[in-house]
């Protein structure tokens, strides 16, 4: 135990516990609920940990690494896969540094509380270094990521090193037994499954070159029961957005989450000098699915710019004009836009040369100039002038073969071979990775921005990449492609402080913290649905916090599901998100406009609690429980509930409790919707008798919480032990409830 090295990590009632011994590969002995014993309980434990061989085992304990290796005795997926030629396939790490934030850590105990760990070790006779980072961050995440680098001597014999797997593991305890993850499809985002941890392997693997429509997003494993607020719950995720792999390994009284880029053959051959980094691979814990996720999104708000200002009100015209282009049209809609409130405009997919839909044109990023005689700045500048900011949709990683930077370029489409992929929505993917590619679509896109004032673009992807490779070579290209992309929108991102971008790809393909490490907000789905887009926003949530969400209200009858549902059941669920609207405005008629008005005005006077309130929800583990999402402001003064009843149920009536909020403080009851659940006699009192949450939104996205008029006056212990009876007997109606603290007698 002399030579044994112990960091202790500590931030946000999290422990990060690292051991090494005998110069070995990093340990996380430790990753959950805070640590507060003394260092020498800490050493103690440690002791106690090691076994001796026993029956059939190797005399040589293993111990689980952040990294396992084959060469110790780890017979579960090995943390490197490689080989050079055949050889060195086996490889035994030997530690040659370990620091805490640059300082090296000695024997014993070094204590910290949010810190970096970095890890050298080296194994010489197969010439490969192994560079290895676990990050705590100031709000309790756990990240982790491997380096890999070819040592060997630069000879013309020298064979490349192919890395097949790289992939870090984060232990959980074996008392978490259930594991919740998602699948899904196009407009059907985030389906929840559920199920208890198996023995052997649970893996998620997405080899679509993007995120995934079917993608998991993370596997959350808990307690058994764990729920939105109960258990405890490690949540994983892999920061990257081309192919991936998500993985829960249980095995001989271990279980781990494991995740790293799933790596086609060939892809990744380091010739001597080379390294690979893998991605970043995060692991939430906390008390409940919402203890774990808000250190996800504390994460993404110190990072996002989109939390430097209040969200506007967004105006998205696709499925009011589609690819009907028509000036008059556009600045009709934009006239009736900023009569409601809207702060935003983004003028969607059919604008460039040749796009009368959806077969011809991408690439040609050119305003059309029959559409658009005059280019895109007079419809910008009448925007501008009616208040509101510009937006524009581009799909730059896609190309069209009927567009004439295809005929001028075939050269600068993926594939594997001679022949073309199939095509997905009649395009192909261009090959970013060809520089000249890089460097046309990077001039193209900088020059729309600075020519039309583009303040904001929806940034979609609309293929999974299929027979991707490099066209000289046919070589594998989904790697190289994922970081070109990464590299283009940084790029523009340093050209243009100011610029937002939205992640949409099919709707909700490309979600994760790769992407949203440089983007701004996501569009979780295609599907408008407020019946499905009620569960697509949760569970996208457990990663992405509310107001970087697009949550739009469309037409009354929804274009992907057929399903009808009365305005204010959709504008019940679009408003704890970033609120917009997708939606032929010119069909409203005066009580519609009023009432999609007042919610605009209400999204604007609470936005600053959406987009700082932690967000807390209950109801999923009972389809016959009204279903509820929440914020609650980080000192417990308001909160926001989103209330929505079951599709069926035997009740007529349900308690619905409200989490997070101060028990020791009382708070008045506002609510919107209400006035759809029935007639009064019907209602609960306290529905029936709420006033509705203030109007007359002054757009400086604070948190006032005004009111008209004076609502009841409930104890928070009540609120959030007891709760208030909700309605349940009509199907699909929603209530948002805007709970504000008052000030005692």
């Amino acid at each position: 135990m002399d030579s044994m090295r112990v960091i202790h990590l500590n931030a946000e009632d999290v422990s990060v516990v690292i051991a090494t011994a005998d110069d070995g590969m990093p340990e996380i002995v430790h990753w959950g609920e805070a640590v507060t014993s003394a260092e020498p309980d800490l050493l103690a434990f440690l002791a106690a940990e090691q076994r001796n061989g026993m029956t059939g085992d190797s005399d040589v304990p293993y111990r689980a690494s952040v990294l396992p290796e084959h060469s110790r005795g780890w017979f579960g997926a090995p943390g490197l896969s490689a080989h050079r030629d055949g050889s060195g396939w086996a490889p035994r790490f030997v530690l040659r540094s370990l620091t805490l934030d640059g300082a090296e850590a000695g024997p014993g105990v070094t204590s910290g509380g949010a810190g970096r760990v970095d890890a050298v070790l080296h194994d010489d006779a197969a010439e490969i270094e192994l560079g290895i980072e676990i990050d705590l961050t100031r709000d309790g995440l756990v990240r982790s990521r491997a380096r890999v680098r070819n040592t060997a001597g630069a000879t013309e014999a020298a064979a490349p090193l192919e890395i097949q797997s790289l992939a870090v593991a984060l232990p959980i305890p074996t008392w978490a037994q259930e594991v919740l993850d998602f699948t899904g499809r196009w407009g059907h985002e985030r389906i929840p499954q559920r199920h208890p941890v198996v023995r052997g392997d649970h893996s998620r693997v997405s080899r679509r070159g993007r995120t995934g429509l079917d993608a998991t997003l993370v596997q959350a494993v808990g307690t058994p029961g764990f729920s939105a607020g109960s258990g405890e719950v490690w949540i994983g995720h892999v920061g990257f957005s081309g192919d991936h792999e998500h993985t829960i390994e249980r095995t001989d009284g271990r279980l781990h989450f494991r995740g790293g880029e799933s790596i086609l053959p060939g892809e990744i051959r380091l010739t001597p000098g080379e390294e690979y980094t893998g991605p970043w691979v995060f692991g939430s814990y906390g008390r409940g699915l919402d203890g774990a996720a808000a250190r996800f999104h504390s994460y993404l708000r110190e990072r996002s710019r989109s939390s430097r200002r209040p969200r506007p009100v967004t105006m998205n015209v696709w499925e009011a004009v589609y690819f009907d282009h028509d000036h008059r049209v556009l600045v009709d809609l934009a006239a009736r836009a900023a009569e409601l409130g809207v702060e935003r405009y983004v003028l969607d997919d059919g604008w460039f040369r040749g796009r009368n839909d959806d077969r011809a044109g991408l690439g040609d990023w050119a305003p059309d100039p029959i559409a658009w005689p005059d280019g895109l700045r007079p419809l910008a500048d009448e925007v501008r002038s009616l208040g509101m900011e510009f937006g524009l949709w581009v799909e730059p990683e896609m190309i069209n073969e009927d567009s004439d930077l295809a005929r001028a370029h075939p050269e600068w489409i993926l594939r594997a071979g001679p022949e073309l992929p199939p095509r997905q929505r009649f395009q192909q993917v261009l090959d970013l990775t060809h520089p000249a590619a890089f460097d046309h679509i990077l001039g193209v896109l900088d020059g729309l921005i600075e020519d039309i004032g583009v303040s904001y673009l929806k940034w979609d992807h609309n293929r999974d990449l299929i027979a991707a490779g490099h066209p000289a070579s046919g070589t594998p290209a989904v790697h190289e492609q994922t970081l070109a992309v990464y590299r283009l929108i940084d790029e523009l991102r340093r050209r243009h402080p100011d610029l937002e971008i939205e992640s949409c790809a099919s709707g909700g393909g490309r979600v994760d913290l790769g992407i949203l490490e440089r983007t701004d907000r996501i569009h979780p789905s295609d599907s408008h649905d407020p019946h499905d887009r009620f569960g697509i926003l949760r569970w996208t949530g457990l990663l992405v916090p509310p107001e970087m969400m697009g949550s739009h209200v469309a037409s009354p009858v929804s274009s992907v599901t057929g399903r009808a549902h009365d305005l204010q059941f959709r504008c019940a669920v679009a408003f704890l998100g970033h609120f917009g609207i997708e939606w032929d405005i010119r069909d409203l008629d005066e009580h519609d406009r009023r009432v999609l008005g007042d919610w605009i005005a209400r999204y604007r006077r609470h936005r600053h609690l959406i987009a700082t309130g932690r967000t807390v929800g209950s109801g999923e583990l009972d389809a016959a429980a009204p279903q509820v999402r929440g914020v609650v402001a980080p000192d417990g003064s308001e909160a926001l509930f989103t209330i929505v009843t079951p599709t069926t149920s035997a009740d007529t009536i349900a308690r619905v409790r409200f989490p997070g909020l101060s028990t020791d403080r009382s708070y008045r009851v506002s609510v919107s919707g209400s006035d759809s659940f029935g007639p009064p006699w019907q209602v609960p009192a306290w529905l029936r008798e709420s006033p509705e949450l203030g109007g007359d939104g002054d757009g400086d996205g604070g948190g006032g919480g005004e009111r008209v008029g004076d609502g009841p006056v409930i104890a928070g212990t009540v609120l959030a032990r007891v709760g208030l009876e909700f309605p349940t007997f009509h199907p699909d109606r929603a209530a948002v409830v805007h709970l504000a603290a008052v000030a005692a007698p």
